[in-house]
């Protein structure tokens, strides 16, 4: 049985300050606020693991363990199917310069790697967010959402974060940089994960 969350304040482990204000939005209908680990100065635990769901358990855990308290967190990406899952659980690794990140230099990348194999089209491709809520006795509740869609070059539109100019969700012809940013939230990989995170953890 799912363990219940009670509080009205959740940590959410993440430094992405994008990522942090998707979640307070998506949780705000519940009457839950939330506090980003960079706002409390936590640091972050190196990502050792080859999938999202190991990846956020660990920084879950960290996170949970250090202030006593359960502890949210995020490990996403965007996988594409003809680089056999790339980048995956690289996807912000793609994006690494000597300047910091640039997504558009890893957005150029994938192209660039699409071109190479000649892929046919569609490029199908599915953004992924796993959530894990950890408490501080160790126990865990693992949240999965996928959003299925297609990549297209060059790059549109200026909102959303990441590899957002590339991908176009199933059912849209729009980016999701094209697309308001709350209505993303709604269809989106972390929106879905997160619906579930509510219906196992908020429901009855």
């Amino acid at each position: 049985m799912t363990r219940k969350f009670t509080g009205d304040r959740l940590l959410v482990a993440t430094h992405n300050t994008g990522k942090l204000e998707e979640m307070a939005h998506l949780l705000r209908p519940f009457g839950v606020a939330v506090v980003g680990a960079g706002d409390l100065g936590l640091p972050e635990p190196e990502e050792t693991e080859d999938t999202f769901v190991g990846n956020a358990r660990i920084k879950a855990h960290a996170a949970a363990k250090a202030i006593g308290l359960p502890a949210l967190s995020d490990d996403s990406g965007i996988t594409i199917d003809a680089l056999n899952g790339a980048p995956g659980v690289y996807t912000a690794d793609w994006a690494e310069t000597d300047q910091g990140r640039d997504f558009l230099a890893a957005m150029t990348r994938a192209h660039h790697e699409l071109e190479k194999k000649k892929a046919p089209f569609p490029r199908t491709a599915q953004f992924r967010c796993t959530l894990v809520l950890a408490w501080p006795d160790g126990h865990d509740e693992v949240f999965e959402g996928v959003a299925p869609g297609h990549l297209v070059w060059p790059i549109r539109g200026k909102d959303g974060f990441g590899y957002d100019p590339m991908f176009v969700p199933s059912g849209y012809d729009v980016t999701y940089a094209e697309m308001d940013r709350w209505e993303k939230n709604k269809i989106s990989h972390r929106g879905r994960a997160v619906q579930m995170f509510v219906n196992g953890c908020f429901g009855g």
